[in-house]
């Protein structure tokens, strides 16, 4: 079955150009578009069907970050967002709200698909680029190192290692070579991860970790 989604941009190009590619792809049906917030919102309380809406962050009306928080709340819907803006507050905003994951524009449309398809299946997404800014983020601050501020009285030695590789954008497969384990033994300690911070995804897991135990600085 193709993912129903829901393109959501103020930028009428940017808008029907997502629109015209991914609706010729077969993997994928075009439920809905929308020019700002509300109408994203509206959309996918209207058709409760839509598996993910990408959704950019700057928007009239009501915002990406806004939208991304009531779509998470209200419907079943995953929030990729879209966007040609990687300031640090937010990306922090945008994650905690509960978006799936954080793509620049830039990307390319086989890039821009292969996202989709992780976000439905459950992963998440989060360019190195924009990990590399969080970090060079706090680097810059008053803020105290993750290694200092996190209670890690909550987790193993092998935990903080994988949140420590997921913050530096390793996938499952990487972390798993690095620490000479099976992808199965890296997932389970993600689920504990989650289990203990009552985070929902590795995003936020590699926000939590640069943030030394919190989603935001």
């Amino acid at each position: 079955m193709a993912i129903r989604l829901l393109l959501a941009d103020d930028d009428a190009l940017i808008r029907e150009g997502l629109n015209i590619i991914l609706g010729m792809d077969p993997d994928f049906q075009i439920i809905a578009c929308a020019e700002n917030g509300r109408q994203a919102v509206d959309a996918c309380l209207g058709h409760p069907e839509i598996d993910v809406a990408l959704v950019d962050i700057r928007m009239p009306v009501m915002d990406g970050v806004a939208a991304t928080k009531e779509i998470c709340e209200r419907t079943k819907t995953k929030v990729l967002i879209l966007t040609t803006f990687d300031d640090d507050s937010h990306i922090r905003d945008a994650i905690q709200s509960g978006a799936k994951g954080y793509l620049l524009k830039n990307n390319t449309p086989d890039k821009i698909k292969a996202a989709v398809k992780l976000v439905h299946q459950g992963g998440s997404v989060m360019e190195n680029v924009v990990l590399e800014k969080l970090k060079d983020n706090l680097s810059g601050s008053s803020q105290p190192s993750a290694k200092k501020s996190i209670d890690t009285s909550l987790f193993s030695e092998r935990e903080l290692e994988i949140m420590r590789l997921i913050s530096e954008g390793l996938s499952n497969r990487e972390i798993a070579s690095t620490l000479f384990i099976s992808e199965g033994t890296v997932k389970n300690h993600i689920t504990s991860i989650l289990d203990k911070t009552g985070l929902e995804h590795r995003t936020q897991v590699a926000i939590y970790y640069i943030n030394g135990g919190t989603l935001r600085p």
